[in-house]
């Protein structure tokens, strides 16, 4: 039997392991088939926005043009229905429609990610189980929102929705939107649930990173939520992020990811500074009210959004203007 990870270096089972003329153990050949699966999601991941037309339903359309955008500018994966994608106001059978079309318009090219979160366990399980059935990579779940469980219910929450669902699950931490935070370690405990594979760390607190890099190995997947941090949060040892302005410069993004991960600091640096305006304009409102706003005047979608988000005040679209302009 043959087994081939994501740099096509090939092992064979046979009794014992070889590989570059050395022995391997099948737990190091198994760390490093699982270390190359989680690293497909790593780069710059797209927080995909749900375009819509101007009575607010779901544009199918455009979302078949944004993917191929994305695709034809490196993005390395694409997340549909998170925060960025208005889940809050998409209904459960369109939350599975968007996530399946996206699947299909992606058709294998690069890694889907589903938001399937919920404060309620029962519904995250749900949801999950819905985005795994729609063809979804994995699931990026969003801490327990307003009621705030305390950290072993969040624990248990995280959980009880691996065990229920087989598919590679992204923690998402962001308490400036939900109130609760997924401390460090609940994250730790977390990370040594198989099929809990990484977070997305919207906190831009870089004092996380080491310790979470450290007791959680390699194979778990640190990505930032944060754009404005991004860069920093790279340096400290993550691994990409995902991220809203990449919408709007996704080949940008992804060259500041590329160049962070092969070491080069001082030109990922300066790439990165050359963003800074657009991550400015990108949180002048609420996401996504900037973000679909600028790619409405890319002419990449129409101004539809859906309340109780409205579309970006006048007084606020030069400095999105501006931003795009510079790019």
């Amino acid at each position: 039997m043959q087994l081939e990870n994501i740099a096509g270096q090939k092992f064979h089972l046979a009794g014992c392991f070889h590989y570059a003329g050395k022995v391997l153990s099948i737990t190091l050949v198994i760390q490093s088939l699982k270390i190359s699966e989680n690293l497909m999601f790593s780069g710059s991941i797209v927080a995909l926005v749900t375009p819509m037309h101007d009575d607010g339903s779901v544009d199918y359309a455009a979302l078949a043009k944004l993917v191929e955008f994305h695709i034809e500018n490196k993005t390395q994966a694409i997340v549909s229905v998170g925060t960025t994608g208005e889940s809050a106001t998409l209904s459960h059978e369109e939350d599975s429609e968007v996530t399946r079309k996206v699947v299909e318009y992606v058709n294998g090219r690069i890694p889907v990610i589903a938001g399937t979160g919920s404060n309620s366990t029962s519904e995250a399980i749900s949801l999950t189980a819905e985005a795994k059935s729609a063809g979804a990579d994995a699931c990026l779940i969003v801490a327990p929102y307003y009621n705030r469980p305390p950290q072993e219910g969040m624990y248990q929450h995280f959980k009880s929705i691996a065990e229920a669902v087989d598919i590679p699950i992204i923690l998402y931490n962001v308490p400036k939107r939900t109130s609760s935070d997924i401390e460090t370690d609940t994250v730790i405990r977390l990370a040594q649930i198989d099929n809990i594979i990484g977070i997305k760390d919207a906190t831009a607190d870089m004092s996380r990173v080491k310790p979470m890099r450290q007791a959680c190995g390699d194979n778990f997947v640190l990505l930032s939520g944060d754009d404005g941090s991004f860069f920093d949060y790279m340096v400290e040892g993550g691994q990409g992020v995902i991220s809203v302005a990449a919408n709007v410069a996704p080949a940008h993004t992804q060259q500041v990811c590329e160049l962070a991960l092969a070491g080069k600091i001082s030109e990922a640096r300066e790439k990165n500074q050359q963003l800074q305006g657009l991550y400015d304009a990108m949180g002048c409102d609420t996401n996504p009210i900037p973000v679909k706003w600028a790619l409405h005047e890319m002419g990449l979608i129409d101004a539809g959004i859906r309340l109780p988000l409205i579309k970006l005040p006048q007084a606020k679209r030069a400095v999105v203007q501006q931003a795009i302009a510079n790019l």
